[in-house]
């Protein structure tokens, strides 16, 4: 039997000791705005008459919440600056060679 969307989010739960203000936190790292009443029909029995099953939308934007919550926010990328680029002699220099320029006639 797989687990369902729903399962994996409560062991998720109980396994890092959320609470639903800290769940609702997390959703809001990432802009996924989510109410305490959603999340109790998430977390409810099957059989429950206002059972909501979790949607991969839903999962997908807590884990990133998450990763935000205990890594931090992924740090600013740096424009890459022009590298110099390696000759392919190894990056020896040569001596260049001196075309001779014949002296144009007047």
């Amino acid at each position: 039997m797989a687990l369902s969307n729903n399962d994996i989010f409560k062991k998720l739960r109980v396994a890092l000791k959320l609470r639903d203000d800290d769940i609702v936190k997390i959703c809001a790292l990432v802009d996924f705005a989510v109410t305490k009443s959603e999340l109790g029909a998430i977390f409810r029995n099957e059989n429950h008459p206002k059972y909501v099953e979790c949607g991969d939308q839903f999962l997908r934007n807590f884990l990133n919440g998450l990763v935000i919550h205990m890594r931090g926010p992924m740090p600013e990328k740096k424009p890459k600056a022009d590298k110099p680029t390696l000759k392919k002699d190894g990056g020896k220099k040569t001596p260049s060679k001196k075309k001779s320029n014949p002296k144009k006639a007047d």
